[in-house]
């Protein structure tokens, strides 16, 4: 099992900048990628960007430009730096964490509680 624990989050005016954390603890050597998705009311929950374990980064394309991921695999933590917010990003934001499958088990997306990010003036 993997525990993830978000900090960060709050209310920020349209243009802002806002950072998001979260740790991880547990069998944090099963996982191959953290990151982040999020849950604006009414809608599905949808992607905000990844990175994997090698680095390798992968973003929605209504973030690209505006938000950056960062992982310290010393720490087991994942950040997600966001400039330039707009009204359009307000969401619960959710830390993840996912293990690849195996031919003993399958693929797992673990999930942090959420944090409120609210962009507006």
């Amino acid at each position: 099992q993997v525990q993830l624990v978000e900090s960060g989050g709050g209310l920020v005016q349209p243009g802002g900048s806002l950072r998001l954390s979260c740790a991880a603890s547990g069998s944090i050597f099963s996982i191959y990628a953290m990151g982040w998705y999020r849950q604006a009311p009414g809608k599905q929950r949808e992607l905000v960007g990844t990175m994997t374990n090698g680095g390798t980064t992968n973003y929605a394309d209504s973030v690209k430009g505006r938000f950056t991921i960062s992982r310290d695999n010393a720490k087991n933590t994942v950040s997600l730096q966001m400039n330039s917010l707009k009204p359009e990003d307000t969401a619960v934001y959710y830390c993840n964490a996912k293990r690849p499958g195996t031919i003993f088990s399958p693929a797992v997306d673990y999930w942090g509680q959420g944090t409120q990010v609210t962009v507006s003036s």
